[in-house]
C-alpha cells in the first residue's frame, strides 16, 4: 500500500468564498463572544499552496467566552478538541465531511502572543511574495520529509515561521504580552 502524504495543493480561488461562508456561520452561532474572526493559515494567502483546509481564527476576551463557544460550534458540526498543544490561550475545533478535514477553527483567548503572531505571519506572507515563495518551498520540503505526520509537519515549519516573525520590522512585529 502506498504511504500517505500530506496533501499540498495550488491556491484555489474558491478559498476566500469558503472562508466567508463558514465564517458567517460561525459568527452567527457564537455572536458577541467573538471579538475578531479572521481567515488564517495558508489558504488565507493568495497564490500560496496549502493543505485544502480552511483555517479560521477566532478571538474572544475571556476563558468564559471560550467555553460559551463550545456548544454553538458543536451544533454546527465542529468537533471540539480542547486546548491545542501547550498554548493555554488556544482552543481547537475541526469540521470533517466527505471523509476529509474541511475546516479548522483556532480560538484564542486574547490578549495572546500566539494570536498576534498568527496574524502577523499571515500578513507578512500576503505583503511579501518572496517570503511566500520561500515558505511554499519550505512546506514542500517538510512535507516530503514527514509523510502524513501533521504534528511533525507543524513542528518542522516552526523555525521558518519564527525567523520570518523575528525579521519583521518593529512596527509589524507582534507585541509582547
Amino acid at each position: 500500500m502506498a504511504q500517505k502524504r500530506l496533501e499540498l495543493v495550488p491556491c484555489d480561488p474558491a478559498w476566500p468564498e469558503r472562508f466567508a461562508r463558514e465564517g458567517g456561520r460561525i459568527a452567527a452561532a457564537i455572536g458577541s463572544h467573538a471579538i475578531q474572526l479572521e481567515h488564517v493559515g495558508s489558504t488565507a494567502v493568495p497564490g500560496l499552496l496549502a493543505k485544502p483546509v480552511i483555517d479560521i481564527g477566532v478571538a474572544v476576551r475571556s476563558l468564559a467566552a471560550a467555553y460559551a463557544c463550545i456548544e454553538p460550534l458543536q451544533a454546527l458540526g465542529y468537533e471540539y478538541r480542547g486546548m491545542h498543544g501547550d498554548d493555554p490561550a488556544r482552543r481547537y475545533y475541526v469540521l470533517n465531511g466527505g471523509g476529509r478535514r474541511l475546516v479548522q477553527v483556532h480560538l484564542y483567548v486574547v490578549p495572546a502572543r500566539s494570536w498576534d503572531e498568527k496574524l502577523a505571519f499571515r500578513d507578512a506572507l500576503r505583503a511579501n511574495p518572496q517570503l511566500a515563495a520561500a515558505y511554499a518551498a519550505e512546506k514542500l520540503r517538510v512535507a516530503s520529509e514527514v509523510a502524513w505526520d501533521k504534528a511533525a509537519y507543524a513542528r518542522a515549519k516552526e523555525p521558518f515561521i519564527r525567523a520570518a516573525l523575528d525579521a519583521l520590522t518593529p512596527r509589524a512585529r507582534p507585541r509582547a504580552i
